[in-house]
């Protein structure tokens, strides 16, 4: 019982050597753009991220560093009625821009030679903008008519705590692939100058937020 034991803690945490060295750079970062479409309602959604990153290793196996980029999300809805009076047509357009700082430490766990299990705790910072357009008419069966228009601009910020665990696996020495398993944590959003604010918590893994990505690895 105790070598199924053993043999299994050596499957699962591994017992190797290897090791990402005091000294060593990498580079990664995240380019995407991701398009969400509900006929139901009518609505689109897009949003485009632009992050690179840079770590430094501090320590063996332990890495500090920062992402810095833009993100950008478009949401519009538009929508038609058909009441008993008329019709009523509304269309929203609401949009967030914001530049985006996040420092991290990463610590990795040998699982094999070229395999590493990581988490990550990170403090990702937003400062941006939101600009909203609110447009809706009525036209009557009868000739009669309505219209509204109503738009602004915010300016807000987003503070967070995050955990992200996940596998690095070193395709050789300069290359590697990454994949991130979900998120636990914090997230504090603010409108500036107002007293409105927004708390968001995320706890479990969800498959639906793994993230793949490739980094470079000034190895030394």
């Amino acid at each position: 019982m105790k070598n199924i034991f053993l043999a299994g803690a050596i499957a699962v945490f591994g017992f190797s050597t290897a090791q990402i060295n005091k000294g060593t750079v990498y580079l990664s970062g995240q380019i995407s753009y991701a398009h969400e479409k509900d006929n139901n309602v009518n609505s689109k959604k897009n949003t485009v991220i632009i992050m690179p990153t840079a770590g430094f290793f501090v320590a063996p196996n332990l890495a500090v560093g920062v992402g810095v980029g833009y993100v950008n999300t478009k949401f519009t809805k538009d929508e038609t009625i058909n009441g008993e009076a008329g019709v009523f047509r509304f269309n929203n357009i609401n949009e967030q821009s914001a530049f985006k700082i996040a420092p991290f430490v990463r610590k990795y766990w040998t699982l094999s030679e070229k395999l590493f299990f990581f988490a990550q705790l990170e403090v990702p910072i937003e400062f941006g903008r939101e600009e909203f357009e609110a447009h809706s008419s009525f036209v009557g069966n009868f000739g009669n008519y309505a219209f509204n228009d109503n738009n602004g601009k915010t300016k807000f910020t987003t503070v967070g705590v995050n955990i992200k665990p996940g596998l690095d696996y070193f395709l050789n020495k300069n290359w590697s692939i990454e994949a991130t398993l979900g998120e636990f944590g914090y997230n504090n959003y603010k409108v500036n100058d107002t007293d409105y604010s927004k708390d968001t918590y995320n706890f479990g893994v969800n498959l639906a937020s793994v993230g793949i990505g490739i980094k470079y690895v000034f190895a030394k």
